[in-house]
């Protein structure tokens, strides 16, 4: 039998005949309070770094390919020809790939007038980012004939706003390449990413009409967007994959000469932004660790001094000093763990409300997004947990020597 694990959990934390020690109620509190900001702050953090890279990659997709002119006369267009595509589907990396369009317009009203590049509405991964971020009406039918909505587009609420415009209205659009074209587009939907610096000069349309309109041939396009199955490893699959096509120009694979660009360079900005929030986490780790271990030091001393008869009579029973040590360091892992509980439970349950229901809004024009984000990182939370009672055990150690250090002689003052 752990004989000093028994005596801790059979020893009340009671002092003066209450139910409960003040200072343990207060040490309880702490170590919850600092636990549950702890978990806060990781899982805000992840959630802010979560909703920023899916709005950036929603706009860059994970990996850009653009074709560089190598003489006069050679254009900047994208083949996505047989070879390319063969070249794609042989690296296993490669999860998604389409041919994308754009071409500048004005969007022209009787009372207003925007600037804007078209793009087009390809591919499963921009579809599904202008979904998640739609606010009114919707996306063209992808399962429609593509002549029937050749004329459809999606805008930003920005440009909605700047030209009074709402899903179903029609509004004179000019394309300028060689000359100048003007197409009646009918509006379908309205997105807003509160990305503004993206919403405010896109909107989306059909790859057909920028064809069209560009005089280009159904396989060429402006970019070729890639996505890949690890943005962790983005870095790595953007270097393998220029590579690769380096070796398909040098063999004769391919013809063009195309530059590999990820979203981690195009978002640039955001990410260094990101960064910094890492500082911060590991500052409010550090600080809620501190508290929590001094709170419990502060405890556990309280608690040695109300015991010191118990420690004098165990003491003069023959327990020897490590035992009576370890008594004193499991009673405060009682308080710590109990603290821990219920800091843990109260503060999932508070994420799991605000990843439901965005209890706590946000100004989007300062944080690009409109509540307060969260992520479950359950290894993570597990690890944040067992590393803080780690920490809290050890810090036990040194002022459990106090306890030890009493004699039994010195209890009998204490004696009625």
């Amino acid at each position: 039998m752990n004989f000093p694990l028994f005596l801790a959990r059979r020893l009340s934390l009671s002092s003066g005949g209450r139910k409960s020690s003040p200072a343990i109620k207060v040490a309880i509190t702490a170590v919850a309070l600092s636990i549950g900001v702890m978990l806060a702050a990781i899982s805000i953090v992840l959630g802010f770094k979560r909703e920023i890279r899916e709005k950036v990659v929603g706009f860059n997709s994970h990996i850009t390919l653009y074709s560089i002119p190598q003489s006069e006369g050679d254009d900047n267009l994208v083949s996505l020809t047989p070879s390319l595509v063969k070249l794609l589907d042989e690296e296993d990396y490669v999860t998604d790939y389409s041919l994308e369009a754009s071409i500048p317009a004005i969007l022209k009203t009787p009372d207003n007038f925007k600037g804007a590049y078209l793009r087009s509405l390809s591919g499963k991964q921009i579809n599904d980012f202008l979904t998640r971020n739609l606010e009114e009406g919707s996306l063209p039918d992808q399962k429609l004939p593509a002549d029937s909505t050749k004329m459809q587009v999606v805008i930003s609420r920005i440009a909605a706003r700047q030209l009074n415009l709402k899903p179903g209205d029609r509004i004179d659009t000019y394309f300028i390449s060689d000359d100048v074209r003007v197409r009646k587009l009918e509006v379908t939907g309205i997105f807003n990413s509160h990305f503004d610096s993206y919403d405010d000069i896109y909107l989306y349309g059909s790859l057909g009409l920028i064809q069209e309109l560009g005089g280009i041939e159904d396989h060429q396009g402006t970019t070729i967007q890639v996505q890949t199955d690890d943005f962790n490893r983005l870095a790595e699959n953007t270097v393998r994959l220029q590579n690769r096509l380096m070796e398909a120009l040098a063999d004769g694979t391919v013809y063009k000469f195309y530059r590999a660009d990820n979203a981690l360079q195009q978002g640039a900005g955001y990410f260094r932004w990101l960064s910094l929030l890492d500082t911060n986490v590991i500052v409010v780790l550090v600080l809620m660790t501190f508290v929590a271990c001094i709170t419990l030091i502060s405890g556990m001393l309280i608690i040695i001094l109300d015991k010191k008869r118990f420690i004098g009579l165990i003491r003069s029973l023959g327990a020897r000093r490590s035992k009576v040590r370890s008594v004193f360091v499991y009673m405060a892992l009682r308080i710590a763990i109990t603290g821990m509980l219920i800091g843990n439970g109260l503060m999932l349950i508070f994420l799991y409300c605000q990843d439901r229901f965005h209890l706590l809004p946000l100004n989007p024009e300062a944080y690009y997004i409109d509540f307060v984000p969260v992520e479950f990182n359950w290894p993570l939370f597990g690890l944040l947990n067992a590393g803080v009672a780690m920490i809290i055990y050890l810090s036990l150690i040194l002022p459990s020597w106090f306890a030890s250090g009493i004699s039994p002689a010195e209890t009998m003052r204490y004696e009625e």
